[in-house]
C-alpha cells in the first residue's frame, strides 16, 4: 500500500514536469488516460472505452484518501463521463450526452421562458432567452417540451443539438370551446360540456348498473331523455324520436348499423372508442342529419409513444386491442372482437338468442317444418393509423368492419321425402375515413374529412313446403366530404365550411318460384355551407354558440336554412341557465313493410327520401334549462318542445293498428328532464326523471292525433356507484310507463276477415321495471400490467317486461295476441388484462 502511494506521488510529479507549457490552468491537472492507468494498477481493474473520447481530457487530481467510487464521481462531474460496472473488475466509460435548444413562439417570434423540457433521465426549464440544456441517456431518447397554451412537442434527442443549439418553434394550440363545466355529471367519466352536450370518457369511466364492459350505446341510455323502448342499442330513442332519427358517428363516419345480436350489444369496440358525446339540441352547424339527436363517438387523437394493449374475455365474446408506435410521429391502433358461441355455449348466449328470435319462424316454424343447426355469430374489427408529419400537420386513417351472421336449416317431408333447405340473415357494415388537419398559425387552422360507409342487410328465407326461396336485400352506400377552416380571435372561435354528401339506397326482393324480381335504387346528392361561432368570456361565465347551415338538394330543388344556437350563462355563484335551439333535416330514414321482413328478426329497411311518399324529415326544437351545483349536489332541470315533420306510418314501427298503412304525418313532444345527483368522496348517487307528452299527427288516419309509439310518459332511473382504485360497484333501478299499443274492440275483434282495432294506442303494455347490479375488481400485477375482473346481473328480479305485441287471426277466426319480452335475469362475467 505504501509502495502504491509513492508511485502515485511520483506519477503526479512527472505529469506536472512534463507539461509546463499549459500554464496555470493545467499545472493543477492530470491527464485522464494516465490517471486511469494508475487506477488500473492500484485496484486491479480494467477500463473499456472508445479510444478518442479521453484524448484531450485533463482532470483535477482527486484526493488520495478518496475511495474508488468517490474518484469516479469526481471524474463524472468534471469530465462528464459515465462509469458503468459490467463485471467484477471491468468498467465501461461513456460520454455523458446532453442536447440543447432555444424555444420560441413560431408566429410571434418571442422566445419562450419557462417551457418545461423532460427527458428520461433529466428535466430542465428554458431561460429568458428560451435556451435550455438537458441530459439524455442516448440520442434515441424521447424529449418532451411543454408550454401552457402550446401544442406539446415530442422528438428524439438526435434531432436537437449537442454543440450547436437549434431554434425550436412551438405552435399555439387551437382550443375548442366545448370545455367541461360539470365533472361527474352522473358518475366519474360522464361530464357536461359548455356547448350543452354530455360526454362519456371511457378512459376515466367508473361503472354503471348492469354494465361491466364499457358498452358505448348502453352507457348513453343512462342519460336523462335517452331510453330504448325495446331495450336494445339499435332502437335508442332521444326525446321521443325513433332510432333512425339519431345521427351516429364513429370518428366522423356515419354508421347505419349500431348493434350486434341485432341490437343487444353495441357494434363499436369499447377498447378503441375513447369518448362518446351525446347532443340532444343546439347541434354544431357542421353536422347534418339526426333530427332527434346525435351520438358522436371518437377515438384517441394522440400518437402513442409506448406500446399499449389489452385482452378481454366474457361470456359472450373475446376482445383484443393494441396501440403500436411506428417511429416517433406515427402509431397504429388495432381492435378486434368476436363471439365465442361456436367455441363454447354459455347461459347468456342462450338468453340473448332466445330474446332475438322470439315470436319468429326461427324459434317456432310452421307445424310440419323442423328447425335445426341454428348458428349465430358476430365480429368487429377496427384499424386506425395516426401520422403527425410535423408539428403543424395531423393525418388520420380509419377502417371499421363488423357484422352479424344467423343461419338455420328448415326440414320437412315433401312427397314422402325429407327435404332440408337453409335460411339465413347477414347484416354487416364496412367504412373508411380519412382526416387531415393543419395549423397554419396560432389563430387559423383547416381540416379535411372524407368517408365512405357501406351497409348491407340480406335475408334468405327458404320455404321447404312450397319449394320457394325469398331473398331480400337492403344496402346503403354513402360518401361524404367536409372541408372547414377555423379562426380564433381572443375569446371568439369561428368555423366556415362546406360539406358534400352522396347517398345511395337499394332495396331488392327476389323470389325464385314464381319468378319475381324488384330492385329499387335511389341516389341523392346534397351540398351544404355552414358557419359556426363560439364565444366564451374570460371567466367562463357566459358561453354563446350560434350557427347556421345552408343546405341544397339539387334533385328536388330544395333549399333549407337551419339556424342553431346554444347559450350558457352563470347566474350567481351556483346557478347556470342554459338555452338551446335548432332546425335540422335528414334524407334517409327506416321503414317497416311487413313484420316478417328478414325472417322477423330485423324488420327495418333504410329508405331514401323521394320528397313525396317518403318526405324529407324536418325538425325544430327549443329547450331551456337551469342547473344548480354546490357541495357535491347537482340539480339539472330542462324543459323542451320538439316537432318533427315528414314521418310515415312505416317508419314508426306500428305492430298493431296501422301496421300496413302508408301515410305521412308528424309528431310533437313536450317534455321535461330532471336530474338530481349527490357525490360524497367515492360515492355517487343520482335520480333522473323524464316526463313527456308525445303525440302523432296523421290527417288521413281515423284518429288524426294520438299517442306516439315512443311515448314514455314517465321514466325514472335511480342509481348509485361506489368507486376507488381497486373496486367499482354499481346498482340501479329503471322504471318507465308501458309502451302505447292498440287492442281489438272487445267482443267484436274480427270483422270481414280483418282485426277490428279500437282507437290507436288507446292502451299501454304493463309498466317496465328493471333492477341491475355490477361489480368490478381492479388488480395491479407487475409494472405496467393490470387486470380487471367483473360480474354483472341484468334484471336481478327476473321481471317479465313486455316490450311489444301484435295480433294475428287464428284458425278459429279469433284475434290472437303475441307478445315479445325483454331480457330476464342475465349474468355476465368478464376478465381483462391491460398491458
Amino acid at each position: 500500500m505504501q509502495r502504491t502511494s509513492r508511485a502515485y506521488i511520483v506519477l503526479t510529479v512527472l505529469i506536472f514536469g512534463t507539461f509546463p507549457m499549459f500554464g496555470q490552468g493545467i499545472q493543477n491537472k492530470v491527464f485522464l488516460k494516465d490517471f486511469l492507468s494508475m487506477l488500473s494498477d492500484r485496484y486491479q481493474i480494467q477500463f473499456n472505452y472508445q479510444s478518442d473520447i479521453l484524448d484531450t481530457i485533463y482532470i483535477d487530481i482527486p484526493s488520495v484518501n478518496d475511495s474508488l467510487e468517490e474518484q469516479f464521481e469526481s471524474i463524472k462531474r468534471e469530465a462528464k463521463l459515465n462509469f458503468t460496472k459490467i463485471g467484477t473488475s471491468i468498467y465501461t466509460i461513456t460520454k455523458q450526452l446532453s442536447v440543447c435548444g432555444q424555444i420560441k413562439d413560431a408566429f410571434n417570434s418571442y422566445m419562450l421562458e419557462g417551457a418545461t423540457i423532460v427527458s428520461g433521465t433529466d428535466n430542465a426549464v428554458s431561460d429568458k432567452d428560451g435556451f435550455f440544456e438537458i441530459k439524455v441517456s442516448s440520442l434515441e431518447e424521447i424529449i418532451e417540451i411543454r408550454f401552457l397554451g402550446f401544442s406539446t412537442i415530442r422528438r428524439k434527442a438526435v434531432t436537437f443539438g449537442e454543440d450547436q443549439c437549434p431554434i425550436i418553434e412551438m405552435f399555439e394550440e387551437i382550443t375548442k370551446m366545448d370545455t367541461v363545466v360539470l365533472e361527474g355529471y352522473l358518475v366519474r367519466g360522464i361530464d357536461r360540456k359548455g356547448d350543452g352536450s354530455t360526454a362519456i370518457n371511457f378512459t376515466s369511466f367508473s361503472a354503471l348498473p348492469g354494465l361491466i364492459e364499457t358498452d358505448v350505446l348502453q352507457a348513453v341510455q343512462a342519460l336523462p331523455g335517452v331510453v330504448s323502448v325495446d331495450e336494445t342499442v339499435s332502437n335508442i330513442n332521444i326525446r321521443g324520436g325513433s332510432h333512425d332519427q339519431n345521427l351516429i358517428l364513429w370518428d366522423g363516419i356515419k354508421m347505419y348499423q349500431s348493434g350486434h345480436f341485432f341490437g343487444l350489444i353495441s357494434s363499436f369496440n369499447p377498447q378503441i372508442t375513447k369518448e362518446v358525446k351525446v347532443v340532444t339540441n343546439g347541434t354544431d352547424a357542421s353536422f347534418t342529419d339526426g333530427v332527434s339527436g346525435s351520438i358522436q363517438m371518437s377515438t384517441d387523437s394522440y400518437v402513442q409513444k409506448e406500446f399499449k394493449g389489452s385482452l378481454g374475455l366474457n361470456f359472450i365474446s373475446a376482445v383484443f386491442f393494441a396501440d403500436i408506435p411506428i417511429g416517433d410521429r406515427s402509431s397504429l391502433q388495432l381492435a378486434a372482437r368476436r363471439s365465442l358461441n361456436d367455441v363454447f355455449d354459455t347461459s347468456i348466449y342462450g338468453t340473448y338468442f332466445k330474446r332475438v328470435v322470439q315470436q319468429t319462424e326461427i324459434e317456432d316454424n310452421e307445424e310440419n317444418v323442423v328447425n335445426s343447426n341454428q348458428e349465430f355469430n358476430f365480429y368487429d374489427t377496427s384499424v386506425r393509423w395516426l401520422y403527425h408529419p410535423s408539428e403543424k400537420d395531423r393525418i388520420r386513417l380509419n377502417f371499421i368492419l363488423f357484422g352479424n351472421n344467423l343461419d338455420f336449416d328448415e326440414t320437412s317431408s315433401v312427397n314422402q321425402e325429407s327435404v332440408t333447405r337453409g335460411s339465413g340473415l347477414i347484416q354487416n357494415s364496412v367504412a373508411m375515413g380519412l382526416g387531415y388537419e393543419r395549423n397554419w398559425s396560432s389563430k387559423f387552422s383547416t381540416s379535411l374529412d372524407a368517408y365512405n360507409t357501406d351497409y348491407k342487410l340480406q335475408g334468405i328465407n327458404a320455404d321447404v313446403l312450397q319449394g320457394q326461396r325469398f331473398l331480400q336485400e337492403n344496402t346503403v352506400s354513402e360518401t361524404g366530404i367536409r372541408l372547414k377552416g377555423e379562426y380564433r380571435w381572443n375569446n371568439f372561435w369561428g368555423t366556415l365550411g362546406y360539406q358534400l354528401i352522396e347517398s345511395e339506397v337499394i332495396n331488392e326482393n327476389d323470389i325464385d318460384i314464381p319468378r319475381f324480381l324488384r330492385r329499387d335504387s335511389e341516389v341523392l346528392l346534397e351540398h351544404a355551407v355552414f358557419l359556426q361561432g363560439h364565444y366564451r368570456n374570460n371567466n367562463g361565465g357566459f358561453t354563446l354558440n350560434p350557427g347556421v347551415r345552408l343546405n341544397y338538394i339539387g334533385k328536388f330543388g330544395e333549399f333549407l336554412v337551419e339556424p342553431r344556437i346554444s347559450l350558457r350563462k352563470k347566474l350567481g355563484k351556483n346557478f347556470h341557465l342554459e338555452a338551446q335551439g335548432e332546425l335540422k333535416h335528414q334524407n334517409v330514414s327506416q321503414i317497416v313493410n311487413f313484420q316478417n321482413d328478414f325472417l322477423g328478426v330485423e324488420r327495418r329497411r333504410w329508405q331514401l327520401t323521394d320528397n313525396d311518399s317518403i318526405p324529407i324529415l324536418k325538425s325544430k326544437q327549443g329547450s331551456l334549462g337551469l342547473q344548480f351545483a354546490k357541495a357535491g349536489w347537482l340539480v339539472d332541470a330542462t324543459g323542451y318542445v320538439k316537432e318533427v315533420e315528414g314521418i310515415t306510418t312505416q317508419s314508426q314501427s306500428f305492430t298493431t293498428k296501422y301496421e300496413f298503412q302508408k301515410e305521412r304525418g308528424s309528431y310533437d313532444v313536450l317534455g321535461l328532464d330532471v336530474l338530481i345527483r349527490k357525490q360524497v368522496t367515492n360515492l355517487s348517487s343520482w335520480l333522473s326523471y323524464s316526463y313527456m307528452v308525445n303525440n302523432y299527427n296523421f290527417e288521413n288516419l281515423e284518429e288524426g292525433r294520438f299517442p306516439s309509439n315512443f311515448d314514455n310518459t314517465h321514466s325514472l332511473t335511480f342509481g348509485t356507484t361506489y368507486s376507488n382504485d381497486f373496486f367499482d360497484f354499481s346498482a340501479g333501478l329503471n322504471y318507465r310507463t308501458g309502451k302505447p299499443t292498440s287492442v281489438p274492440v272487445l267482443n267484436d275483434e274480427v270483422v270481414d276477415g280483418e282485426i277490428n282495432f279500437d282507437d290507436a294506442n288507446n292502451t299501454r303494455l304493463p309498466d317496465y321495471l328493471r333492477i341491475d347490479m355490477s361489480a368490478l375488481y381492479k388488480v395491479k400485477l407487475i409494472n405496467g400490467v393490470n387486470s380487471k375482473m367483473g360480474i354483472s346481473l341484468w334484471n336481478v328480479l327476473n321481471k317479465e317486461n313486455a316490450i311489444n305485441d301484435y295480433y294475428r287471426i287464428g284458425i278459429d277466426d279469433s284475434a290472437n295476441q303475441f307478445t315479445r319480452y325483454a331480457l330476464g335475469t342475465t349474468l355476465n362475467v368478464m376478465v381483462r388484462l391491460n398491458f
